[in-house]
């Protein structure tokens, strides 16, 4: 529990000190289905930059224990290119890298490192955006090992 409050700290001061941006929608909160199912938030910083949070249940056992159900909480840095998929619509393929918590009550909790790969639609006529991503993560405490994680999500901007 001791790296959550680590990364709910973090999570605090980057809130705190985002920069202003050009992108009309700045905040964006939503649900996240998959792996993790939860809550997901999106900070734009820049026309093509943000900042995405997740925090929620892992329902997928994982090799060092019996548990079924953990917390999950990751972090990432993004970059969208609105240019790679041709179309009137606003359309992004976001990739980027962060950070993964995973822990749970009476049970071992891991870091990770996780890369992240996604397709998002901002659609024109809506404060929404639709999303699909794939994150590939490397655990790095307590011990090495590889995990993918994959979601659906919709967020509604402010």
């Amino acid at each position: 529990m001791k790296h959550l409050n680590y990364l709910l700290m973090a999570l605090f001061l980057l809130i705190g000190v985002s920069e202003s941006s050009a992108q009309q929608r700045k905040i964006g909160v939503g649900l996240i289905i998959g792996e993790p199912t939860g809550i997901s938030l999106n900070l734009w910083r820049t026309p093509v930059k943000a900042i995405a949070f997740g925090l929620g249940w892992s329902a997928f056992q994982h090799q060092t224990d019996t548990q079924t159900t953990r917390i999950h909480l990751h972090m990432d840095f993004l970059r969208h290119s609105f240019n790679t998929i041709r179309t009137q619509e606003q359309i992004s393929v976001y990739y980027g890298v962060g950070g993964r918590f995973v822990g749970g009550t009476g049970i071992s909790s891991s870091l990770a490192v996780r890369g992240v790969l996604g397709i998002d639609w901002l659609p024109q006529w809506t404060p929404l955006d639709l999303f699909v991503e794939v994150a590939p993560s490397l655990d790095v405490v307590p011990a090495t090992n590889f995990n993918l994680d994959a979601a659906l999500g919709i967020r509604y901007y402010f």
